[in-house]
């Protein structure tokens, strides 16, 4: 057990030493610009194991940015809605403490994110791929004909919230405030999928 235990933290090392040199390249000199090769050399590993780890390039970004809704949605426990999970998974990583979210690595990712549109592209197609996977996953936990509509909302708040997030940050947000508003943002954002506009209406007027 403490050779598999050892085995898996130096696995999990290298994928983080990949990772950080693949960031700190692109961020230098643009996304295009870097290859896979000088990604590998800088990290200190060959080619083929950082193939190993992230199976193509914009793996090296975009691995930091997919959610996989579907899996929190199979997942859930017996008893709780899909967007009861849901709301929890993301009440959860708003309420993360600010010791626990490094912000330079994070806003790093989304500047190279939005500097390629090679990667801007990829984050469509990830997205969009997500949204399939948990409407699949909603229409077997019963919400049947609806199930694509419920993705597509799902979807569209969750991109909304981390926008606002990012934004936020990026601005020069402190990390602690920005988790709050984030915090409120995540209970009244699955307040109107759960219950629609009429659950806010009585708070705005």
């Amino acid at each position: 057990m403490m050779m598999a235990g050892l085995r898996e933290r130096k696995k999990e090392e290298t994928r983080r030493r990949i990772s950080e040199a693949a960031l700190r390249l692109f961020d230098e000199r643009g996304y295009d610009a870097v290859t896979v090769n000088e990604v590998a050399e800088a990290a200190g590993v060959a080619k083929v194991t950082l193939f190993n780890y992230f199976p193509s390039k914009d793996c090296l970004v975009l691995d930091a940015v997919r959610e996989d809704t579907a899996a929190i949605v199979a997942a859930r426990p017996a008893g709780q809605s899909p967007l009861g999970a849901l709301r929890a998974h993301y009440r959860g990583m708003a309420g993360l403490g600010t010791g626990e979210v490094d912000v330079e690595p994070l806003l790093t990712t989304i500047r190279v994110i939005s500097a390629s549109p090679a990667l801007l592209a990829g984050v469509y197609q990830t997205n969009m791929a997500q949204r399939y996977e948990l409407a699949t996953a909603l229409a077997e936990a019963g919400a049947g004909r609806a199930a694509t509509l419920l993705a597509g909302q799902v979807t569209a708040a969750v991109t909304t919230l981390q926008e606002a997030f990012f934004h936020r940050l990026s601005t020069g947000v402190p990390l602690e405030e920005a988790g709050r508003l984030l915090e409120e943002e995540v209970e009244l954002a699955f307040d109107l999928l759960e219950r629609g506009f009429s659950s806010i209406e009585g708070d705005e007027s």
